[in-house]
């Protein structure tokens, strides 16, 4: 370990890429509260688990044993949400940081501060920052390499066709100027034949939601060979027609004339903000500006995945304007029934997304409580996958998803 300098933000920070770079996942915790040390703080890391509706702290050897905390009910679930460190009045040195990698939210960091720390000097909130945007990058970066950090985060088991599926999608989060896109997907353990993908290169932004037929292993077998052949077809620079034509043939080659998939596959250009896309047989992404849903984008259909384009693809223009955001979901979403038997249904899927924009949420946030809402109406046991993908252009307000 090379000498630690004497400014002590630098010696923090030097010590936990030094105890990192070689660490296992579970050994994180550690090197993250031996960074704080070097200030003289105390800090412990909390994840978020996979149904976003509790912090769950990572133990660390010699620590005591700290309990979950609810994303809603907390303010550490505050700093989650907002994506803004927060003390109370009451305990100002014990701070709640947010985890952020890139614009992902991946959890809290509990930090108390010493005594006669100011928690809202500039210079704390500048090694706070650093601190943490450090400790995300490195969960995010060794999470893949072991259950350590991920066994946490689950609340129950879940079925192979869930564990297949959740390792082919992207991060849920991800943002550059000019885009923010955010995913999610339930149920977390039982998911079987939905997916979502996403890839920013060179200026656009490819935007993939996809629903298989059927609840079970060959649902999710035939989800990752829609997902691959859109991945082939992508990083091989063919443009939206050829791609939709090989995920379509990959299907009707490989699982027959009994299974299919529907989908929407876009392009959005960043720069100008035309988006293209392709619907086969699902329902329409819904466009939102100015913070309601102004239109359905119905147009771009093409029979679904695996039965053939029967006649060809008709590809569709969108010219979206600053800050909008474009929505698709699956009927999982829409299609939940409640107790009394009645649909969660497409008017209250506009007005939750309306309320959340109402209420300034960022796109991560929306999906969160949008999807909370739909699990709540079903008795939080969906009967079919649902999926919702968001992809805000050029709103301006990017950073409002980075800890400041």
């Amino acid at each position: 370990m090379s000498q630690h300098t004497a400014d002590p933000m630098l010696s923090a920070l030097t010590r936990l890429l030094e105890e990192s770079h070689i660490a296992a996942p579970d050994q994180l915790p550690a090197a993250i509260a031996a960074a704080g040390r070097e200030l003289g703080w105390s800090m412990a890391l909390y994840l978020c688990d996979y149904e976003q509706r509790r912090l769950v702290p990572i133990p660390t050897p010699g620590a005591s044993a700290r309990e979950p905390l609810g994303i809603d009910s907390s303010l550490a679930g505050v700093a989650f949400q907002r994506v803004r460190p927060m003390h109370g009045s009451d305990e100002p040195s014990r701070v709640w940081v947010p985890l952020v990698d890139g614009v992902e939210r991946l959890g809290v960091i509990e930090v108390t501060l010493s005594t006669g720390t100011d928690p809202d000097a500039p210079e704390v909130q500048h090694r706070l920052r650093l601190l943490a945007l450090l400790s995300a990058h490195l969960v995010a970066v060794k999470m893949p390499y072991g259950d350590g950090l991920d066994r946490y985060r689950r609340t129950q088991q879940r079925t192979v066709e869930a564990e297949l599926l959740w390792q082919l999608l992207p991060p849920f989060t991800f943002g550059c100027p000019g885009l923010v896109v955010s995913g999610v997907l339930e149920p977390c353990y039982e998911v079987a034949g939905d997916a979502f993908d996403y890839s920013v290169t060179d200026g656009t932004a490819y935007l993939l939601v996809l629903d298989s037929t059927g609840h079970d292993l060959t649902s999710g077998t035939l989800a990752a060979a829609a997902l691959a052949a859109a991945r082939k077809a992508r990083r091989e620079g063919l443009g939206l027609v050829p791609t939709v034509e090989l995920v379509d043939a990959t299907i009707g080659t490989h699982f027959g004339d009994e299974r299919f998939a529907t989908g929407v596959l876009g392009a959005l250009d960043i720069a100008t903000g035309q988006l293209q896309y392709i619907n086969a047989g699902h329902p329409a992404p819904l466009l939102m500006r100015e913070g309601k849903v102004v239109k359905s984008l119905d147009q771009g259909r093409r029979p679904m995945f695996g039965l053939g384009d029967h006649g060809g693809v008709t590809v569709a223009r969108e010219q979206l304007e600053r800050g909008d955001r474009v929505v698709f979901y699956s009927d999982g979403v829409t299609e939940a029934r409640g107790t009394g038997g009645g649909f969660f249904g497409l008017d209250r899927l506009i007005d939750t997304l309306g309320r959340g924009a109402a209420a300034d949420q960022r796109g991560p946030e929306t999906l969160r409580r949008v999807i909370h809402d739909v699990l709540d109406y079903q008795g939080g046991v969906l009967q079919d996958d649902a999926t919702l993908l968001i992809a805000e252009w050029a709103s301006g307000a990017e950073d409002q998803l980075f800890p400041v």
